[in-house]
């Protein structure tokens, strides 16, 4: 089965419809056969950083609301994210484009280490007050999980994975896309958002039961078998 999950490592949503998924794979019994595939998805490809400006005034910003109520609504997010046992610091937090931070992953998935980049950036982010979207510091993450550092430096300081980040990012337009996380099931099922584990198990085991072939018990119909016998 593959499962194909369009994510930006800034959505607070998208590292806890991780873990939501996460844990519906742990009580599939299928679990695995399951391929999942990371695809990136930029929410602001055109932000800029402001050094020196905090999540809360930047959400403030966009919200045009005072800063204590972005706050407010970042302790929010933050127990949300605790349900599912992640720890969000909003006052470490760096706001930065992420598109540095996505060919990164893309580097580490052809180094079949797709999944531990995503894990290590969005704790990173949500957590260690870490700025994913500086060279430097995606170059340790990068050895923390495996990859040559000196790899990583090079790798980004060319243009490499550009292509295949825009083409993840059109292929969510084809999808219907429109916000993250958005999770697609065998090119066939689509969940929008950080579903409850519950309906992630659901779509797992309806997806795995059209996957299997049907037996109808009863007297055998006609048929020919792999032996040549008709």
């Amino acid at each position: 089965m593959k499962v194909e999950i369009w994510s930006d490592i800034m959505c607070p949503f998208c590292y806890i419809g991780k873990r939501k998924f996460e844990n519906a794979l742990k009580q599939f019994a299928d679990r695995e056969t399951v391929e999942v595939k990371w695809r990136s998805f930029e929410l602001d490809p055109n932000m800029q950083a402001v050094p020196g400006q905090s999540i809360h005034e930047m959400l403030a910003e966009r919200k045009g609301v005072s800063v204590e109520e972005g706050k407010r609504m970042n302790d929010y997010m933050g127990n949300v994210a605790a349900e599912v046992g992640l720890h969000y610091d909003f006052d470490r937090m760096i706001p930065t484009n992420t598109f540095l931070a996505h060919r990164f992953l893309h580097l580490a998935s052809a180094h079949g280490l797709q999944d531990a980049g995503e894990e290590r950036v969005f704790a990173a982010y949500f957590a260690e007050g870490k700025n994913v979207g500086d060279l430097a510091t995606l170059a340790q993450l990068g050895a923390e999980i495996g990859l040559d550092a000196a790899e990583v430096t090079r790798t980004l300081e060319t243009d490499a994975y550009t292509q295949q980040v825009r083409l993840d990012e059109y292929e969510a337009q084809q999808v219907g896309a429109r916000g993250v996380p958005f999770f697609v099931f065998n090119d066939k099922y689509a969940v929008s958002g950080a579903q409850p584990t519950e309906l992630f198990l659901e779509v797992l085991e309806k997806v795995r039961s059209e996957e299997k072939p049907v037996v109808v018990a009863g007297q055998a119909g006609a048929a020919c078998d792999v032996d040549g016998n008709c």
